[in-house]
């Protein structure tokens, strides 16, 4: 049997062994979905390009200049249900003389450049679509929620409100009057108003690598049990899965974890804490130190087709994409066939191989997984690309889903990925001594 491990302010956590999955259905409002993500950098051009490119994710919307936003630029990239959104300041003086251009009323230009100043690149707010945004706001905030943006209504169609999460990130909520809304091909529409369509000619929208959506969004924090216990409270959201130290930690270093969940487990927020007094300094202290804090380690992509994916991203790896974390040994895969031949046949297998995906599973599921290195300067914020074989389920009207979570979040995998940052944070330890 797994022991209890105590955090810093006394939280049980029982661990993997230990956790009985239960669903209580404690939601104090209704959540159903990710909405978008949106990243606060300096350049919000050149990075949105870098991640289209990088991720296979078009151009679909802009607010900027050229649209008559003289307070910030944004640009939005989706490909399925996945929208990130990249923002940027622009002159400090010109948009305090027409803040009412914004396209976004909670954007501030100078938490803007705090924010790039403290985190460098990082999420600002993972926000997720609700039934009505006041309420979640309004119920928040009974509940224990440290206010961020109070409730607007943007041209009488969308509500907007926002809540601390951790750190400088915030929750967002919105809620459309025509949930309809969604569905229409104008961003104007299914995103935020103000926003115009960018013509195909410069979205790159012929890029499609096979991300569908967002998974689980994970933060950082120095402790892990307040901040547990301020989101559940607010929320009512239930907790879906542990892990200590003992279940996904090395040799030399480790963590602990908890991931709370919605109703309908479509919204998965793991968040971690480091463990302190190992012989290395924990991945998630590493974390703490260069983004001067708590925030939003990474982001969980889910893939139709991981391999196709893969393939794509890598070609792009060297050429303005993403690099990946080392790859496990050869003994890995070999050991592959025994843990997971039961799902995917010998020549998905060497597949893995070839793209360094990560493979592990539960008794419910299969999850093929694989990391980012970190995609900006810091060694801070990273992407995960996933893909869950298996817990079909079939609704009310008989249309088929998967259940969230499906395969777990890689505990058999944690060990080699903590593995391979330590060997990736000993190169730059060398260089740091030579």
């Amino acid at each position: 049997m797994g022991t209890e491990t105590e955090t810093q302010t006394g939280f049980k956590l029982v661990g993997y062994k230990n956790f009985v999955r239960t669903n209580p259905k404690s939601d104090r409002f209704k959540v159903n979905r990710f909405h978008h993500v949106e990243f606060w950098c300096t350049d919000a051009t050149n990075t949105s390009r870098r991640f289209s490119w990088g991720l296979g994710m078009p151009i679909v919307a802009k607010s900027d200049l050229s649209t008559g936003n003289s307070v910030h630029a944004s640009y939005l990239l989706r490909s399925g249900n996945l929208n990130f959104l990249f923002t940027a300041a622009y002159s400090p003086s010109i948009s305090l003389s027409s803040p009412s251009t914004a396209s976004i009323p909670t954007f501030n230009a100078a938490a803007s450049f705090a924010f790039a100043a403290s985190h460098g690149l990082g999420v600002r707010a993972v926000a997720v679509e609700v039934e009505d945004a006041e309420l979640a706001f309004n119920t928040s905030v009974a509940h224990g929620a440290t206010p961020a943006s109070p409730p607007v209504v943007l041209d009488n169609r969308v509500k907007l409100a926002e809540v601390r999460l951790y750190g400088d990130v915030v929750l967002r909520y919105i809620s459309y009057n025509n949930p309809n809304q969604t569905s229409e091909p104008n961003p104007d529409q299914w995103f935020l108003p103000r926003f115009e369509p960018v013509s195909d000619e410069s979205s790159h929208s012929s890029l499609d690598f096979g991300i569908r959506r967002l998974d689980h969004a994970v933060g950082n924090v120095p402790e892990l049990s307040s901040a547990i216990k301020y989101l559940k409270e607010f929320t009512g959201f239930h907790e879906f899965a542990e892990f200590t130290a003992e279940d996904v930690g090395t040799a030399e270093s480790g963590l602990n974890s908890a991931v709370l969940a919605n109703n309908e487990e479509t919204v998965l927020l793991p968040i971690n804490e480091p463990v302190y007094g190992t012989k290395r300094k924990s991945q998630i202290e590493t974390y703490l130190e260069h983004n001067e804090g708590a925030g939003l380690q990474h982001l969980a992509l889910t893939s139709e087709d991981i391999f196709k994916t893969l393939r794509e991203m890598r070609k792009r790896s060297g050429v303005g994409g993403f690099e990946f974390m080392p790859s496990p040994p050869p003994t890995y895969y070999r050991n592959l066939k025994n843990r997971v031949g039961d799902v995917l046949n010998d020549e998905q297998i060497k597949e893995c191989e070839e793209l360094g995906i990560l493979v592990d599973k539960d008794d419910q599921g299969t999850l093929l997984q694989i990391f980012t290195k970190p995609v900006g300067d810091r060694p801070t914020i990273f992407i995960e690309i996933i893909q869950r074989v298996g817990c079909m389920l079939k609704d009310e009207e008989g249309k088929e889903y998967q259940k969230g979570g499906c395969g777990g979040f890689g505990k058999g995998n944690f060990s080699e990925l903590f593995k391979s940052i330590e060997e990736y944070e000993k190169t730059l330890e060398s260089r740091r001594t030579a």
